[in-house]
C-alpha cells in the first residue's frame, strides 16, 4: 500500500507512522505536515507545507495513493465553534477535496472521537463539528471512507502527546489502565491498536463506515 499520512507529529499520528513503517504490506509512507517528523526510513517521504488548507503546490506529489490516514486534530477547549470549525471541518474538507482531484481511488480514514454527534445538533460543540465533518467526508465519492471514533487512547512505545496536560493525565492515570481494561475494555484503546486497525481497514475495508472503540480493538486483535 501507498499511504498518505496527515498529523504524523501528533500522538496518534506518531503511532500510525510507527506501525505503517513496520507494516510489511505498506511500501511507501508520505507524511504531510507543517513541520518534519524528525524520522528517517527507506519507506518514508516527508512533505512540509506551512498551510495545509492550500496544498496546490504539492498536488503533483499527491497522486496514486491507496489510502489517506487523517490524524490531524486539536482540543476544543477554549475555542469558539467558529474557530474550531476552521481547524477541524474547513481544513479537513480542503484536504479531502484536493485528494479527490489527485487520488480519487483512495480510501479516506478520518480519526474522529467517541461521542461524535452525527445529527450535528447536539449540546457538545466539538461533537457537532466532528459530526458535520464525518457526514461531509462520507458524502464524497472516494473509493471508500471510514470514520474512527476511539475513546481514550493510551500512548505506547514512548510516544507522547504534544499537549503537556495530556501527558500529565496519562502518567497520573496509568495505574488505573489494567483495571479499566478489565471492567470496560471497549472504553479505551492504544496508539498501537488504533494504528493497526486503520491499516487493516485501509487494506481490506470494514462492515460499517463508522468504527467505535470496540470495532477498532476487534480489527486490531
Amino acid at each position: 500500500m501507498k499511504i498518505l499520512l496527515f498529523g504524523a507529529t501528533g500522538m496518534i499520528g506518531r503511532g500510525v507512522l510507527r506501525e505503517a513503517l513496520l507494516d510489511p504490506d505498506t511500501t511507501n509512507v508520505v507524511t504531510v505536515g507543517r513541520r518534519p517528523t524528525g524520522q528517517t526510513h527507506p519507506k518514508l517521504t516527508e512533505l512540509v507545507s506551512p498551510d495545509l488548507s492550500a496544498l496546490s503546490p504539492l498536488e503533483r506529489e499527491l497522486v496514486d495513493f491507496d489510502a489517506c490516514l487523517f490524524c490531524l486534530g486539536v482540543t476544543a477547549l477554549g475555542m469558539t465553534e467558529e474557530k474550531y470549525s476552521e481547524v477541524t471541518y474547513d481544513l479537513t474538507m480542503a484536504v479531502a477535496r484536493t485528494l479527490l482531484r489527485t487520488s480519487p481511488g483512495l480510501t479516506f480514514i478520518y480519526v474522529s472521537g467517541a461521542g461524535t454527534d452525527s445529527s450535528e445538533h447536539g449540546r457538545m460543540m466539538w461533537a457537532r463539528v466532528k459530526g458535520r465533518t464525518e457526514n461531509a467526508l462520507l458524502s464524497l465519492p472516494f473509493k471508500s471512507a471510514y470514520m474512527f471514533r476511539p475513546g481514550a487512547v493510551i500512548p505506547k512505545h514512548g510516544i507522547r502527546s504534544s499537549v503537556w496536560w495530556y501527558n500529565a493525565a496519562y502518567v497520573a492515570l496509568r495505574p488505573l489502565y489494567p483495571i479499566v481494561s478489565r471492567i470496560a475494555p471497549n472504553s479505551m484503546t492504544t496508539t498501537e491498536q488504533l494504528a493497526r486497525a486503520m491499516l487493516a481497514v485501509a487494506r481490506g475495508g470494514y462492515s460499517t463506515r463508522i468504527l467505535e472503540t470496540a470495532d477498532i480493538n476487534r480489527v486490531a486483535s
